[in-house]
Protein backbone atom coordinates (compact mmCIF):
# COMPACT_ATOMS: atom_id res chain seq x y z
CA UNK A 1 0.00 0.00 0.00
CA UNK A 2 2.93 2.29 0.67
CA UNK A 3 4.08 1.57 -2.89
CA UNK A 4 0.78 2.75 -4.20
CA UNK A 5 0.85 6.06 -2.14
CA UNK A 6 4.40 6.84 -3.16
CA UNK A 7 3.61 6.43 -6.80
CA UNK A 8 0.68 8.86 -6.65
CA UNK A 9 1.25 12.27 -8.20
CA UNK A 10 -1.47 14.87 -7.59
CA UNK A 11 -2.10 17.89 -9.61
CA UNK A 12 -4.77 20.44 -8.86
CA UNK A 13 -4.88 21.72 -12.39
CA UNK A 14 -5.99 18.51 -13.98
CA UNK A 15 -9.06 17.11 -12.11
CA UNK A 16 -9.90 14.59 -14.95
CA UNK A 17 -6.37 13.16 -14.89
CA UNK A 18 -6.51 12.95 -11.10
CA UNK A 19 -9.66 10.92 -11.16
CA UNK A 20 -8.17 8.49 -13.67
CA UNK A 21 -5.03 8.13 -11.60
CA UNK A 22 -7.07 7.34 -8.47
CA UNK A 23 -8.95 4.58 -10.30
CA UNK A 24 -5.73 3.00 -11.56
CA UNK A 25 -4.05 3.18 -8.14
CA UNK A 26 -7.12 1.70 -6.46
CA UNK A 27 -7.26 -1.19 -8.94
CA UNK A 28 -3.52 -1.93 -8.55
CA UNK A 29 -3.61 -1.84 -4.78
CA UNK A 30 -6.68 -4.13 -4.54
CA UNK A 31 -4.66 -7.26 -5.53
CA UNK A 32 -6.44 -7.98 -8.86
CA UNK A 33 -3.68 -6.45 -10.89
CA UNK A 34 -0.04 -7.46 -10.67
CA UNK A 35 2.76 -4.94 -10.46
CA UNK A 36 4.52 -4.18 -13.72
CA UNK A 37 7.57 -6.16 -12.75
CA UNK A 38 5.49 -9.30 -12.02
CA UNK A 39 3.75 -9.23 -15.39
CA UNK A 40 6.99 -10.09 -17.18
CA UNK A 41 7.55 -13.16 -15.06
CA UNK A 42 4.13 -14.80 -15.68
CA UNK A 43 4.08 -18.14 -17.69
CA UNK A 44 1.55 -18.73 -20.47
CA UNK A 45 -0.80 -21.68 -19.85
CA UNK A 46 -0.80 -24.42 -22.61
CA UNK A 47 -3.85 -24.54 -24.92
CA UNK A 48 -6.49 -27.20 -24.35
CA UNK A 49 -7.17 -29.47 -27.44
CA UNK A 50 -10.44 -31.33 -27.44
CA UNK A 51 -10.16 -34.80 -29.09
CA UNK A 52 -12.83 -36.05 -31.48
CA UNK A 53 -15.15 -38.71 -30.08
CA UNK A 54 -13.94 -42.24 -30.88
CA UNK A 55 -16.18 -44.36 -33.06
CA UNK A 56 -17.74 -47.28 -31.20
CA UNK A 57 -16.13 -50.65 -31.85
CA UNK A 58 -18.03 -53.28 -33.75
CA UNK A 59 -18.91 -56.40 -31.90
CA UNK A 60 -17.93 -59.77 -33.30
CA UNK A 61 -18.83 -63.35 -32.64
CA UNK A 62 -16.20 -65.69 -31.28
CA UNK A 63 -13.62 -66.69 -33.85
CA UNK A 64 -11.94 -70.04 -33.99
CA UNK A 65 -8.24 -69.74 -33.38
CA UNK A 66 -7.45 -72.08 -36.23
CA UNK A 67 -8.82 -69.63 -38.78
CA UNK A 68 -5.95 -67.16 -38.30
CA UNK A 69 -3.16 -69.44 -37.16
CA UNK A 70 -0.16 -70.21 -39.29
CA UNK A 71 3.42 -69.26 -40.06
CA UNK A 72 2.31 -66.09 -41.86
CA UNK A 73 0.25 -64.83 -38.95
CA UNK A 74 2.99 -62.54 -37.58
CA UNK A 75 3.58 -60.94 -40.97
CA UNK A 76 -0.14 -60.38 -41.59
CA UNK A 77 -0.86 -58.85 -38.18
CA UNK A 78 2.16 -56.56 -38.48
CA UNK A 79 0.41 -54.78 -41.35
CA UNK A 80 -2.65 -53.90 -39.22
CA UNK A 81 -2.73 -50.21 -38.23
CA UNK A 82 -2.59 -49.92 -34.42
CA UNK A 83 -2.45 -47.16 -31.82
CA UNK A 84 -4.83 -44.43 -30.74
CA UNK A 85 -4.10 -42.40 -33.87
CA UNK A 86 -4.83 -45.23 -36.34
CA UNK A 87 -7.07 -44.01 -39.18
CA UNK A 88 -10.01 -46.21 -38.29
CA UNK A 89 -12.31 -44.16 -40.53
CA UNK A 90 -10.40 -45.54 -43.57
CA UNK A 91 -10.48 -49.23 -42.52
CA UNK A 92 -13.10 -51.61 -43.84
CA UNK A 93 -13.85 -54.01 -41.02
CA UNK A 94 -15.78 -57.24 -41.36
CA UNK A 95 -16.72 -59.27 -38.26
CA UNK A 96 -15.80 -62.93 -38.76
CA UNK A 97 -17.51 -65.85 -37.08
CA UNK A 98 -16.47 -69.47 -36.93
CA UNK A 99 -16.86 -71.34 -40.18
CA UNK A 100 -17.00 -68.27 -42.46
CA UNK A 101 -15.21 -68.66 -45.78
CA UNK A 102 -12.47 -66.07 -46.26
CA UNK A 103 -13.08 -65.97 -50.00
CA UNK A 104 -16.73 -65.10 -49.43
CA UNK A 105 -15.74 -62.28 -47.10
CA UNK A 106 -13.22 -60.76 -49.50
CA UNK A 107 -15.72 -61.01 -52.35
CA UNK A 108 -17.57 -58.09 -50.73
CA UNK A 109 -14.62 -55.76 -51.39
CA UNK A 110 -15.06 -52.97 -53.94
CA UNK A 111 -14.27 -53.92 -57.54
CA UNK A 112 -10.97 -52.77 -58.96
CA UNK A 113 -7.85 -51.69 -57.10
CA UNK A 114 -8.33 -50.34 -53.55
CA UNK A 115 -5.78 -48.65 -51.28
CA UNK A 116 -7.61 -49.08 -47.96
CA UNK A 117 -6.43 -51.94 -45.75
CA UNK A 118 -9.14 -54.49 -45.02
CA UNK A 119 -9.01 -56.04 -41.54
CA UNK A 120 -10.71 -59.34 -40.81
CA UNK A 121 -11.74 -60.40 -37.30
CA UNK A 122 -12.30 -56.99 -35.70
CA UNK A 123 -13.21 -57.39 -32.02
CA UNK A 124 -11.25 -60.65 -31.60
CA UNK A 125 -7.80 -61.43 -30.24
CA UNK A 126 -6.49 -62.53 -33.64
CA UNK A 127 -7.26 -59.94 -36.31
CA UNK A 128 -5.54 -60.18 -39.69
CA UNK A 129 -5.17 -58.12 -42.83
CA UNK A 130 -7.36 -59.53 -45.60
CA UNK A 131 -6.07 -59.69 -49.13
CA UNK A 132 -7.53 -57.44 -51.77
CA UNK A 133 -9.49 -58.96 -54.68
CA UNK A 134 -6.41 -58.61 -56.92
CA UNK A 135 -4.26 -60.52 -54.43
CA UNK A 136 -6.79 -63.31 -54.13
CA UNK A 137 -6.91 -63.60 -57.90
CA UNK A 138 -3.15 -64.03 -58.02
CA UNK A 139 -3.09 -66.65 -55.26
CA UNK A 140 -5.99 -68.73 -56.54
CA UNK A 141 -5.06 -68.52 -60.20
CA UNK A 142 -4.59 -71.96 -61.73
CA UNK A 143 -1.33 -72.67 -63.55
CA UNK A 144 -1.48 -71.88 -67.26
CA UNK A 145 -0.81 -74.80 -69.54
CA UNK A 146 1.98 -74.14 -72.03
CA UNK A 147 1.03 -76.99 -74.32
CA UNK A 148 0.02 -75.95 -77.86
CA UNK A 149 -3.69 -75.53 -78.45
CA UNK A 150 -5.30 -76.44 -81.75
CA UNK A 151 -7.66 -73.83 -83.11
CA UNK A 152 -10.65 -75.19 -84.95
CA UNK A 153 -12.10 -73.57 -88.01
CA UNK A 154 -9.04 -71.42 -88.88
CA UNK A 155 -7.81 -73.67 -91.70
CA UNK A 156 -9.93 -75.81 -94.05
CA UNK A 157 -9.77 -79.58 -93.82
CA UNK A 158 -7.35 -80.75 -96.49
CA UNK A 159 -8.77 -84.29 -96.27
CA UNK A 160 -12.05 -83.03 -97.78
CA UNK A 161 -11.33 -81.48 -101.20
CA UNK A 162 -14.86 -80.11 -101.49
CA UNK A 163 -14.44 -77.96 -98.36
CA UNK A 164 -10.94 -76.71 -99.26
CA UNK A 165 -10.78 -73.42 -101.18
CA UNK A 166 -8.81 -73.37 -104.41
CA UNK A 167 -6.21 -70.91 -103.00
CA UNK A 168 -5.37 -73.52 -100.36
CA UNK A 169 -4.91 -76.33 -102.90
CA UNK A 170 -8.58 -77.28 -103.22
CA UNK A 171 -10.58 -78.05 -106.32
CA UNK A 172 -11.78 -75.47 -108.82
CA UNK A 173 -15.46 -74.59 -108.76
CA UNK A 174 -16.13 -76.69 -111.89
CA UNK A 175 -14.77 -79.83 -110.21
CA UNK A 176 -16.87 -79.25 -107.10
CA UNK A 177 -20.00 -78.70 -109.19
CA UNK A 178 -19.31 -81.91 -111.13
CA UNK A 179 -19.07 -83.94 -107.94
CA UNK A 180 -22.32 -82.46 -106.72
CA UNK A 181 -24.00 -83.75 -109.87
CA UNK A 182 -22.55 -87.21 -109.32
CA UNK A 183 -24.03 -87.31 -105.83
CA UNK A 184 -27.46 -86.34 -107.18
CA UNK A 185 -27.16 -89.15 -109.74
CA UNK A 186 -26.37 -91.66 -107.00
CA UNK A 187 -22.82 -92.39 -108.20
CA UNK A 188 -20.46 -94.06 -105.74
CA UNK A 189 -16.88 -92.85 -106.10
CA UNK A 190 -13.84 -91.71 -104.18
CA UNK A 191 -11.33 -88.96 -104.89
CA UNK A 192 -7.78 -89.99 -105.75
CA UNK A 193 -4.49 -88.09 -105.57
CA UNK A 194 -3.48 -86.29 -108.73
CA UNK A 195 -2.10 -88.58 -111.45
CA UNK A 196 0.95 -87.40 -113.40
CA UNK A 197 2.72 -90.22 -115.22
CA UNK A 198 4.61 -88.12 -117.73
CA UNK A 199 3.98 -85.98 -120.76
CA UNK A 200 0.32 -86.17 -121.78
CA UNK A 201 -0.57 -88.64 -119.02
CA UNK A 202 -2.19 -86.85 -116.13
CA UNK A 203 -5.48 -86.32 -114.29
CA UNK A 204 -5.41 -83.30 -111.95
CA UNK A 205 -8.51 -84.39 -109.97
CA UNK A 206 -9.16 -88.10 -110.63
CA UNK A 207 -11.90 -90.21 -109.10
CA UNK A 208 -12.46 -93.96 -108.85
CA UNK A 209 -16.00 -95.00 -109.80
CA UNK A 210 -17.45 -98.21 -108.38
CA UNK A 211 -21.24 -97.90 -108.82
CA UNK A 212 -23.81 -95.93 -110.83
CA UNK A 213 -27.44 -95.01 -110.31
CA UNK A 214 -29.71 -97.97 -109.56
CA UNK A 215 -26.88 -99.96 -107.98
CA UNK A 216 -25.24 -100.75 -111.34
CA UNK A 217 -21.67 -101.82 -110.59
CA UNK A 218 -18.60 -100.87 -112.62
CA UNK A 219 -16.26 -103.87 -112.85
CA UNK A 220 -13.45 -103.30 -112.24
CA UNK A 221 -13.52 -99.83 -110.65
CA UNK A 222 -12.69 -97.17 -113.25
CA UNK A 223 -10.21 -94.31 -112.84
CA UNK A 224 -11.65 -91.34 -114.69
CA UNK A 225 -11.98 -87.59 -114.56
CA UNK A 226 -15.24 -86.23 -113.23
CA UNK A 227 -16.57 -84.94 -116.55
CA UNK A 228 -16.58 -88.29 -118.39
CA UNK A 229 -17.99 -89.96 -115.28
CA UNK A 230 -20.88 -87.49 -115.24
CA UNK A 231 -21.68 -88.08 -118.91
CA UNK A 232 -21.39 -91.88 -118.57
CA UNK A 233 -23.64 -91.96 -115.47
CA UNK A 234 -26.32 -89.91 -117.26
CA UNK A 235 -26.19 -92.16 -120.34
CA UNK A 236 -26.58 -95.35 -118.29
CA UNK A 237 -29.48 -93.96 -116.25
CA UNK A 238 -31.38 -92.29 -119.11
CA UNK A 239 -30.63 -94.57 -122.07
CA UNK A 240 -28.98 -97.94 -121.35
CA UNK A 241 -31.05 -99.05 -118.34
CA UNK A 242 -34.45 -98.20 -119.91
CA UNK A 243 -33.44 -99.82 -123.23
CA UNK A 244 -32.39 -103.06 -121.51
CA UNK A 245 -35.57 -103.13 -119.40
CA UNK A 246 -37.71 -102.61 -122.52
CA UNK A 247 -36.11 -105.43 -124.52
CA UNK A 248 -35.18 -107.95 -121.83
CA UNK A 249 -37.66 -107.04 -119.07
CA UNK A 250 -34.75 -106.82 -116.67
CA UNK A 251 -32.58 -104.08 -115.27
CA UNK A 252 -28.81 -103.78 -115.60
CA UNK A 253 -26.74 -105.39 -112.86
CA UNK A 254 -23.17 -104.50 -113.90
CA UNK A 255 -21.05 -103.07 -116.68
CA UNK A 256 -17.71 -104.60 -117.60
CA UNK A 257 -15.23 -101.85 -118.51
CA UNK A 258 -12.13 -102.80 -120.51
CA UNK A 259 -10.16 -99.56 -120.18
CA UNK A 260 -10.41 -96.30 -118.27
CA UNK A 261 -7.21 -94.35 -117.45
CA UNK A 262 -4.29 -95.63 -119.49
CA UNK A 263 -1.09 -93.77 -120.36
CA UNK A 264 -0.89 -94.60 -124.10
CA UNK A 265 -1.35 -93.25 -127.58
CA UNK A 266 -4.43 -93.70 -129.76
CA UNK A 267 -4.89 -97.40 -130.50
CA UNK A 268 -1.48 -97.90 -128.82
CA UNK A 269 0.29 -96.97 -132.04
CA UNK A 270 3.81 -95.51 -131.88
CA UNK A 271 3.93 -91.88 -132.96
CA UNK A 272 0.14 -91.46 -132.77
CA UNK A 273 -1.42 -88.66 -130.71
CA UNK A 274 -2.11 -89.37 -127.07
CA UNK A 275 -5.36 -91.17 -126.42
CA UNK A 276 -8.18 -89.64 -124.36
CA UNK A 277 -7.57 -92.54 -121.98
CA UNK A 278 -4.26 -90.89 -121.03
CA UNK A 279 -6.18 -88.06 -119.36
CA UNK A 280 -8.95 -90.23 -117.91
CA UNK A 281 -11.37 -88.75 -120.44
CA UNK A 282 -12.56 -92.04 -122.01
CA UNK A 283 -14.05 -95.40 -121.04
CA UNK A 284 -14.47 -98.67 -122.96
CA UNK A 285 -17.48 -100.97 -122.35
CA UNK A 286 -17.08 -104.68 -123.23
CA UNK A 287 -20.06 -106.42 -121.60
CA UNK A 288 -23.42 -105.65 -120.00
CA UNK A 289 -24.89 -108.02 -117.41
CA UNK A 290 -28.60 -107.94 -116.57
CA UNK A 291 -30.31 -108.65 -113.26
CA UNK A 292 -31.68 -111.84 -114.81
CA UNK A 293 -28.09 -113.09 -115.17
CA UNK A 294 -27.97 -112.75 -118.93
CA UNK A 295 -24.81 -111.13 -120.33
CA UNK A 296 -24.68 -109.10 -123.52
CA UNK A 297 -21.22 -108.91 -125.06
CA UNK A 298 -20.41 -105.95 -127.26
CA UNK A 299 -19.67 -107.51 -130.65
CA UNK A 300 -21.26 -107.85 -134.00
CA UNK A 301 -24.41 -109.86 -133.23
CA UNK A 302 -25.55 -112.91 -135.14
CA UNK A 303 -28.19 -112.76 -137.82
CA UNK A 304 -31.00 -113.93 -135.57
CA UNK A 305 -30.00 -111.95 -132.48
CA UNK A 306 -32.75 -109.40 -132.92
CA UNK A 307 -33.00 -108.12 -129.35
CA UNK A 308 -29.23 -107.84 -129.10
CA UNK A 309 -29.02 -106.00 -132.44
CA UNK A 310 -31.72 -103.59 -131.33
CA UNK A 311 -30.04 -102.89 -127.99
CA UNK A 312 -26.59 -102.26 -129.49
CA UNK A 313 -28.06 -100.04 -132.19
CA UNK A 314 -29.86 -97.98 -129.55
CA UNK A 315 -26.69 -97.69 -127.52
CA UNK A 316 -24.75 -96.40 -130.53
CA UNK A 317 -27.35 -93.82 -131.55
CA UNK A 318 -28.39 -92.50 -128.16
CA UNK A 319 -24.90 -92.29 -126.67
CA UNK A 320 -23.86 -89.61 -129.16
CA UNK A 321 -26.03 -87.15 -127.24
CA UNK A 322 -23.72 -87.53 -124.22
CA UNK A 323 -20.24 -88.07 -125.72
CA UNK A 324 -18.24 -86.39 -128.48
CA UNK A 325 -16.74 -89.69 -129.70
CA UNK A 326 -18.54 -93.06 -129.99
CA UNK A 327 -16.80 -96.04 -131.59
CA UNK A 328 -17.86 -99.70 -131.60
CA UNK A 329 -18.19 -102.88 -133.65
CA UNK A 330 -18.03 -101.98 -137.34
CA UNK A 331 -16.07 -98.74 -136.79
CA UNK A 332 -12.61 -100.31 -137.19
CA UNK A 333 -10.69 -103.39 -136.18
CA UNK A 334 -9.62 -101.85 -132.89
CA UNK A 335 -13.21 -101.53 -131.60
CA UNK A 336 -14.75 -104.78 -132.78
CA UNK A 337 -15.42 -106.04 -129.23
CA UNK A 338 -16.26 -102.89 -127.21
CA UNK A 339 -17.76 -99.44 -127.24
CA UNK A 340 -15.42 -96.48 -126.83
CA UNK A 341 -16.82 -93.28 -125.30
CA UNK A 342 -14.88 -90.07 -124.75
CA UNK A 343 -15.27 -86.28 -124.48
CA UNK A 344 -12.59 -85.15 -126.89
CA UNK A 345 -12.85 -81.45 -127.75
CA UNK A 346 -12.92 -80.65 -131.45
CA UNK A 347 -13.26 -77.49 -133.43
CA UNK A 348 -16.74 -76.15 -134.00
CA UNK A 349 -18.21 -78.73 -131.57
CA UNK A 350 -17.84 -81.62 -134.00
CA UNK A 351 -18.91 -85.09 -132.72
CA UNK A 352 -17.63 -88.37 -134.17
CA UNK A 353 -20.16 -91.16 -133.79
CA UNK A 354 -19.37 -94.24 -135.93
Amino acid sequence: MLYCVAGLHLSGRRPLGLALAVVLVAGGCSGDMAPPGDLLGMEQAPPIIRSEPVAPMMSAAPVASSMFSGPDMAQDTALIPTGPDAPMQNVLAYPVSAGVDMNQMTSALPEGRVDQPVVMGIGTDTPRLAATPDDNAQVSQAPVSKSPVRLAGLMPRISNPLSTPQWAGGMPAAEKACRSRLKRLGVSYRDLPAINSGKGCHIPYPIEVTQLSGGIKILPAAKLNCQITDAFAQWVKNELAPAARLRYLSGVSSIRQLSSYSCRTMNSKRGAPMSEHASGNAIDVGKITLNSGQSISVRKPGFFSFREKSLLKTVRSDSCKYFTTVLGPGSDVHHKDHFHFDLRTRKRGYRHCD
